[in-house]
């Protein structure tokens, strides 16, 4: 069954994250399907840190970008919006170099909150981070 509101493309989640944190660091979404959202993010001189390994920080960017857009696929954005709560991540294998591919999927969708996992992969899908993330669907006034 799907989740998400029909007119949303990908080329509509791309339009969104130009001049972004999101278009930095070199993330694009490269799927939605009827009940997840895959994207992909660079493993360089973008995303490392010091020791040349994918930066922590930067694979809970791509978790929080997958579970922002995801909530909000969910929602009437003329009438909410979503933002985070929390977010946590588990970081399980190091990457150096290639891509790094994250899914997105819902645990709990709820009137005022959503909780979705995010597991990241690397280039052999071996799991790199598994992360999940709390939003708050907001009313607009």
């Amino acid at each position: 069954m799907a989740i998400f509101n029909p007119a949303i493309t990908l080329d509509a989640l791309t339009k969104i994250s130009e001049n972004t944190m999101v278009s930095h660091l070199g993330i694009e979404v490269t799927k939605i399907g009827e009940d997840f959202i895959e994207a992909k993010m660079p493993v360089d001189k973008r995303t490392h840190q010091p020791q040349g390994l994918l930066h922590g920080g930067a694979s809970v960017a791509l978790a929080e970008t997958l579970g922002s857009l995801g909530a909000a696929c969910c929602i009437d954005l003329s009438k909410q919006y979503c933002v985070g709560l929390e977010i946590n991540a588990n970081h399980i294998k190091s990457v150096r170099e290639g891509f790094v591919f994250g899914i997105t999927r819902p645990i709990h969708l709820g009137k005022k909150t959503q909780v979705w996992e995010i597991r990241i992969t690397n280039e052999n899908q071996e799991l790199v981070c598994i992360s999940r993330i709390t939003m708050a669907v907001i009313d607009k006034k």
